[in-house]
């Protein structure tokens, strides 16, 4: 099934599901967000998954990195893709440290839900000033 959004609502619907699934911490969005039939072609560890693995993904980096954050830095939609480049920043616990990552992350819309994702991200580090 083809895409029922424009590029524009595509773009709107990928920056509120970051907005609540990362940094308001609503794991429990990527069941309405996602397509039942989802597929993480890049999940965790990876490996494809579905959307009970990433949500297990999600609460336990809210354990792990509290306070974490996205930023979306810049985003491109086309036909039923969406690409965006990212930082998630969040402070260790044990050191206090600023520490971040980056990322890419392609996502293909069926119908008013995302089907499939693909991603890859740098080794997290201190954050750069």
């Amino acid at each position: 099934m083809a895409t029922q959004f424009t590029p524009e609502e595509m773009k709107a619907f990928v920056r509120q599901h970051f907005e609540d699934f990362v940094n308001n911490k609503k794991a429990e969005v990527i069941l309405q967000n996602m397509t039942p039939d989802f597929y993480d072609h890049d999940g965790p560890g990876g490996k494809p998954v579905g959307i009970a693995e990433d949500e297990a993904m999600m609460r336990q980096m809210y354990d792990l990195m509290p306070g974490i954050q996205i930023t979306i830095e810049d985003m491109v939609a086309e036909g039923d893709k969406v690409v965006c480049r990212n930082i998630w920043r969040w402070q260790d616990a044990r050191s206090g440290k600023q520490m971040e990552f980056h990322g890419f992350v392609q996502w293909r819309f069926e119908g008013k839900q995302i089907a499939e994702r693909w991603a890859t991200v740098t080794p997290p580090h201190e954050a750069s000033a």
